[in-house]
């Protein structure tokens, strides 16, 4: 093998030995060629070329770009420069007439060696008295984008620059989309041996017609390094919402790359929607904090924490903004869940009492609907706003504070793509049981559509209910139930007041306080007796059903049961979504001879949020048909309660009449999930 090598080598030498003269000949003449060309681009007058390279740069961009002023090259030097004075740009066909920016000199400095490796840094880059006028429309096409395949506009990445300077700068923004302008000045203009902020960019503008402001600083522009991470400072602030953000951009200057740790907070989540285009719900004021990052198309925010409205908030945020629409991710956690504040959700407000938190606009809702005695806000769905955007994000509370309710977690995951929402799984757990299922938003056709599904599965009553007097609850036992609704309207009272279904609460056993089972056969003296006795003696409650099916907002019910001991009690009503308005009556059947026993009805009416308790007077009825009362109700319950649970066919109590029902010819369903 080194004999071989060997041998090689000395051909080779003998090749190079035989042509030596043409080698040299021809590098000689290359040379003179490039020392040639080298000195006529020296001596050139490169005003000369300012046309054709106008027009070059104006066919590659789809719009005008021209030279006004003198163009000078300095080519003889490790770091050639170039200034240009009087560059122009103007915008594409799309935006009108107009120019895109205008800029009175533009000296550029570049590294020969780095360029000849494909790497571009400019010791030096300096603008005079640049004017840029920014402007993106509905359709999301951008005046800045010079990606003819890409009419999206994405920031500029600029290459590394030591020393950018820019004097007396001025961009104007427009975006059609977000409602959104600007008007800023833009500062750069450190020098050797003297002090400043470095870069400044501060100005204001508006935000769906309310102001704004924004001041960016950055660090020292002298100096900077490829390698070294650039400083900035970040201050906005549009109405109640103020965003601050201290950072660095890893590789200066590409903008499509940095992380910063930010505070925000404001009246509303909603409201970034303007400033990030990404759609966040309704909230309470909120603070949040965190570590916000971007890396190309994806944002991110790491160690989110902070408050929202009187429920503290922690987790993860992602946004990738590559695809067709920003696609959200999320996993967010609270310790504690203050249960009003989700109703600033739907557009509702969040109770404003002492130590609660809530918006100035929050609290002007709630004083509305408290004075209309009503619960379903008006506030109106913002549709674009929904179909804007994909997204998948899991919530989960430890602890849930609700002065109704004796909730104890809740956790859901909302999926969101191409503006059909769905909250599934959706569950609030009790001490005992839960309330889960899943709600749906489709925003996909001109009206929305609403729909819920939930279950009452395993809760107990006396949790529920408050206690009577004596300290002792009225009304024990186990509860279920199953509301199934669908409307549509672009607000929730209007989706409410259009709803379709129905709606199931059972009660498959427990027991009563006999004083009230007694009243609700109204006999009188014995009822009185027992509560101004405060007696607490129990009765059994075989089966309480109540039953309502909805059309056009309005719940009906003709099933009513309250089967106990002594008493039958049987009902009918209505509750009316559309005014928010209840009317329910149920009346006693007395299942023994009573002395003093008067027909008299007992009467839920008025507001939802108000009703009022009473009695309706009414003759007094013979004993007797009690038991056809009980088989003709027992039937339509019995077809109906495979709705809320099949299992309830097996509770010793409700299954108990639906056996009956059954051998006695009843339709009972046996699944109707």
């Amino acid at each position: 093998m080194a004999e071989e090598n060997a041998s090689k080598t000395n051909r080779l030498r003998g090749w190079f030995k035989d042509h030596r003269k043409p080698l040299l000949w021809t590098g000689g003449i290359f040379a003179a060629l490039v020392a040639g060309v080298v000195m006529v681009l020296a001596v050139l007058d490169w005003n000369m070329l300012r046309g054709p390279i106008s027009r070059y740069a104006s066919e590659r961009t789809g719009r005008e770009v021209a030279i006004d002023g003198d163009l000078d090259v300095d080519i003889l030097s490790w770091k050639p420069t170039a200034s240009v004075n009087g560059l122009r740009i103007g915008n594409p066909a799309w935006a009108g007439k107009g120019r895109m920016a205008e800029i009175r000199r533009l000296d550029v400095q570049v590294e020969l060696l780095p360029l000849l490796r494909g790497q571009v840094i400019l010791p030096r880059l300096v603008v005079d008295q640049p004017n840029l006028a920014l402007v993106r429309d509905r359709q999301g096409r951008a005046n800045w984008s010079f990606d003819r395949d890409k009419p999206e506009g994405e920031p500029f990445r600029f290459p590394p620059i030591r020393y950018f300077g820019v004097e007396n700068g001025r961009l104007k923004f427009s975006d059609a989309r977000r409602r959104l302008t600007l008007d800023a000045r833009i500062q750069a203009a450190e020098r050797q041996g003297r002090a400043g902020r470095g870069f400044v960019l501060d100005g204001r503008g508006s935000i769906n017609g309310a102001p704004f402001t924004v001041d960016v600083t950055g660090g020292p522009l002298l100096n900077v390094r490829p390698n070294r991470p650039y400083p900035f400072d970040a201050n906005v602030r549009a109405g109640a919402t103020r965003i601050t953000a201290k950072g660095s951009i890893p590789r200066p200057f590409d903008l499509r790359r940095f992380t910063a740790d930010f505070t925000a907070r404001g009246a509303d989540l909603s409201d970034l929607y303007d400033l990030t285009g990404v759609a966040l719900p309704n909230t309470p004021p909120y603070r949040l904090g965190g570590k916000l990052s971007r890396e190309d198309e994806m944002w991110k925010i790491a160690a989110l924490r902070g408050h929202v409205g009187d429920s503290d908030m922690s987790g993860v945020l992602s946004v990738d903004t590559g695809g067709e629409r920003p696609f959200l991710r999320g996993d967010l956690k609270s310790r504690l869940l203050d249960f009003d504040d989700l109703a600033a959700i739907f557009g509702g407000a969040p109770a404003s009492g002492g130590g609660e938190t809530a918006s100035e606009g929050q609290k002007a809702v709630g004083r509305q609907l408290a004075a209309q005695r009503r619960l379903l806000p008006d506030a109106t769905l913002n549709v674009p706003k929904i179909r804007s955007m994909d997204a998948d994000v899991k919530y989960s509370a430890a602890n849930v504070r609700s002065p109704l309710l004796p909730l104890r977690g809740a956790m859901v995951r909302v999926k969101l793509n191409n503006g059909l929402l769905v909250a599934e799984p959706l569950r609030f757990d009790l001490p005992q049981g839960n309330v889960a299922g899943m709600a749906r938003l489709d925003a996909r056709k001109a009206t929305p559509v609403s729909a819920i599904d939930v279950r009452l599965s395993r809760a107990r009553l006396e949790q529920v209910l408050p206690v009577g007097s004596g300290g002792a609850p009225p009304l024990t036992g186990t509860l279920v139930g199953r509301v199934k609704l669908t409307g549509a309207g672009d607000s929730v009272r209007q989706a409410a007041g259009a709803a379709n279904g129905e709606a199931m609460l059972v009660v498959p056993g427990g027991e009563v306080r006999e004083a009230f089972a007694e009243l609700l056969g109204i006999n009188v003296t014995k009822g009185l007796g027992l509560l101004l006795a405060k007696d607490q003696s129990k009765t059994d409650v075989r089966c309480a059903v109540a039953h309502f099916q909805a059309r056009d907002g309005v719940l009906r019910s003709d099933h009513i049961i309250f089967d106990t001991k002594p008493v039958l009690g049987t009902g009918e009503g209505t509750i009316d979504l559309r005014t928010e308005r209840m009317s329910l009556k149920i009346a006693g059947k007395p299942k023994e001879a009573r002395l003093i026993r008067v027909m008299a009805p007992i009467t839920v009416t008025g507001p939802i949020v108000q009703p009022k308790i009473g009695v309706e007077p009414g003759r007094a009825i013979a004993q007797g048909g009690i038991a056809a009362a009980l088989g003709a109700l027992v039937s339509p319950i019995a077809a109906v309660l495979p709705f809320v649970d099949l299992g309830l066919a097996k509770d010793a109590a409700c299954g108990a009449l639906i056996a009956e029902a059954g051998r006695e010819g009843a339709p009972v369903a046996r699944a109707a999930r």
